[in-house]
């Protein structure tokens, strides 16, 4: 089981993309909304209705596998606005159970100190909130222990390959990864 926690102003993309990869592997993925509404608005309008609202969850169960934060904003401030989200993180954290992030919501996870001596990535011009992270100069995504963190829409799917294959394989993630690239030229 995997939570992705939605607040208004997430980048859809960066939601959307890792969810149906996941799902394409056979990994249960529940959409969990921070706020009492399960409607969740996008940072460009677009609306997801989650499954279970925060107050639903619990970060303790044993089939819970990954936590994943999509970025965008004001999505991320929202995200990190929720005190039983951060508390959640930090749980989640202890157990050492992944923790995914892309685009500006490893912020979050540098705000929270969880990122000390590992190797993370964010949108550029967040690096400042990646504190006590290593960042690399052009990694997209970086898997660091039980982190993983990605720079943005534009590598969400290699950011949901990267989940599979912390879950699931390396084998799996190559599988889904080829059976979604197209080999024609789109535009002529």
């Amino acid at each position: 089981m995997v939570y992705v926690f939605l607040a208004n102003g997430f980048e859809e993309t960066e939601a959307i993309c890792p969810i149906d990869i996941m799902r394409r592997a056979g990994i249960e993925v529940e959409l969990v909304s921070i706020s009492e509404d399960l409607i969740v608005k996008g940072a460009h309008g677009i609306t997801l209705k989650a499954d279970k609202k925060i107050t639903e969850i619990s970060v303790c169960r044993d089939d819970l596998e990954l936590i994943m934060l999509p970025g965008g904003m004001p999505g991320t401030n929202n995200l990190y606005d929720c005190r039983p989200l951060r508390d959640m993180i930090i749980l989640a954290a202890n157990r050492k159970l992944p923790i995914a992030a892309i685009c500006a919501a490893p912020m979050i996870l540098g705000r929270l100190g969880l990122l000390s001596e590992k190797t993370a990535v964010c949108y550029p011009g967040f690096e400042a909130e990646l504190i006590g992270a290593n960042i690399p100069k052009r990694a997209r995504v970086a898997v660091s222990d039980n982190i993983i963190t990605a720079a943005g829409m534009g590598v969400a799917n290699e950011f949901g390959f990267a989940i599979v294959e912390k879950l699931r394989s390396r084998e799996v993630a190559n599988k889904i990864a080829k059976s979604i690239r197209f080999k024609q030229t789109l535009f002529i």
